[in-house]
């Protein structure tokens, strides 16, 4: 919301010293049952999204019979509409007011569609041509709308489940948590899944899509177990303020710089990650020229990034979100530039050094932590205060990435001279290395650089929170 009668004024706002009642209040305590039960929407975000971001490709391509042209055509159009339904979602859930709050009804109703169109989308209509591919446009918008619809309202929440800066912090590390979890599981039995409710040696129909329709019919429970424990406690008072058009809100959310930092360190981050993971396989294949160690490179970096969740409570406590983000980011990025740099003949190296780049990928899930604090900044600095639409912005960052991820990649891979299923040039090979280890080094340095400017230290949120609970006072 934005309060315009302060807006002008707090433009050149500075933080005072405050005494008040509420810095004498008994300390909020992290409650880990809530945050476990919080951790169970992020289960349902990624049981409802992997079998479309792991499979849906090859499922246009060997199944449905789609054209790459007619695949790239289906995802430009999809991200364009992000562009306008992701903010659109952030500013009604930033007006929705019901009994239940605002962000939990969302979370309550939307598995159910969500179930729907993934289901949908990994159907095979009979149908031909143009008609084909606008039908699996139709489903895969539609399913695209719906995880946006349980995905910025399952963000927006930790900021009305707690108000201590640290507390949110931890639950958003029991999101990572619970998304290191099931990604490892769900990495482990998607595959055998398909195969064996296809009844063959090879990826069928009928294979994608049962197993969509038992990961869709999960999501629906495990996401009513997050809305129901996590209850809105943290909800300011709004009394006597109106809603404001997204078009007046948006501006100043834009004007947040902590916001804007931290939604160019998501995307850049998310990039950088996005470019290795896709192109990890062509890695392990031609430059290391060993296959077999596909799964266990893989393995040791999902396993090493759950474990990488588990430091995050302590990490951002210790060294502050900021410091622990640097740190982790730097850490990752020297990690590249070795693996780059050292021959690739000795296994236990590049094991040991994935394990590395596992515990500090884990750093993404600090962003939500920030994101919080940014917007109490802004609420303090400039009477504004639109979690849902905020939190949009990070959701469209990540989608964007992926979208200029696959269209990076896919160029750099042809431009450094790579024939598919031929042996590669030493050229190529050093070409493949730099594109899998250097060009996500290059852009998660970004990514860290940009964080170097954020400037929301716990002294600071300290005094914001107590100038904050003084003008709520008056």
């Amino acid at each position: 919301m934005v309060n315009h009668a302060t807006t002008e004024a707090s433009d050149e706002r500075v933080l005072t010293p405050v005494n008040n009642a509420s810095n004498n209040e008994k300390k909020e305590k992290t409650n880990w049952v809530t945050g476990g039960f919080y951790a169970m929407g992020e289960v349902g975000c990624q049981l409802s999204w992997y079998m479309i971001n792991t499979y849906l490709t090859i499922f246009y391509t060997d199944i449905v019979g789609l054209s790459a042209s007619a695949i790239s055509l289906i995802f430009v159009i999809a991200r364009v509409w992000d562009a306008i339904n992701d903010p659109m979602m952030g500013a009604i859930c930033d007006k929705t007011k019901t009994r239940f709050g605002k962000f939990r009804p969302y979370i309550m109703f939307s598995p159910i569609f969500l179930a729907i169109f993934n289901i949908l989308t990994f159907t095979v209509f009979p149908l031909q041509g143009a008609m084909k591919v606008l039908v699996c446009l139709i489903c895969y918008i539609g399913a695209g709308m719906a995880y946006t619809a349980l995905c910025i309202p399952y963000q927006g929440l930790v900021n009305f489940i707690a108000r201590d800066s640290q507390v949110r912090m931890d639950y958003a590390s029991c999101r990572g948590i619970g998304s290191g979890a099931i990604s490892m599981i769900l990495s482990a039995v998607a595959m055998p899944l398909i195969l064996y409710f296809g009844h063959s040696a090879t990826p069928t129909v009928q294979g994608y899509f049962k197993t969509t329709v038992l990961f869709s019919l999960l999501l629906i429970p495990v996401c009513l177990l997050c809305a129901w424990k996590c209850k809105e406690v943290a909800v300011p008072k709004e009394e006597n303020v109106k809603p404001t058009p997204i078009k007046e809100a948006l501006p100043y959310v834009i004007k947040n710089k902590n916001i804007m930092i931290t939604v160019f360190s998501t995307f850049s981050g998310a990039m950088g990650c996005m470019a290795r993971m896709s192109m990890l396989t062509f890695y392990v294949i031609y430059v290391i020229g060993n296959p077999m160690m596909i799964s266990p490179i893989f393995t040791t970096m999902t396993v090493c990034q759950l474990l990488g969740n588990l430091t995050l409570p302590w990490g951002t406590k210790t060294f502050s979100k900021k410091g622990y983000m640097l740190l982790t980011t730097f850490i990752q990025v020297a990690a590249l530039v070795l693996l780059f740099l050292v021959p690739v003949n000795n296994m236990a190296f590049i094991l040991a050094v994935s394990a590395v780049i596992g515990l500090t990928m884990a750093n993404a899930n600090i962003a939500p932590g920030m994101m919080c604090d940014s917007i109490e900044y802004g609420d303090w600095k400039y009477g504004v205060r639109e979690v849902g639409l905020t939190f949009s912005l990070v959701s469209f960052s990540v989608k964007l990435a992926t979208a200029v991820t696959g269209v990076v990649t896919v160029s750099l891979l042809s431009a450094i001279g790579y024939v598919p299923n031929a042996e590669q040039t030493e050229a190529v090979k050093v070409g493949i290395n730099a594109l899998v280890n250097l060009f996500p080094a290059a852009v998660i340095a970004l990514s860290g650089i940009s964080v170097l400017f954020y400037d929301l230290t716990p002294k600071k949120m300290k005094q914001i929170y107590a100038e904050l609970d003084a003008r709520k006072n008056k």
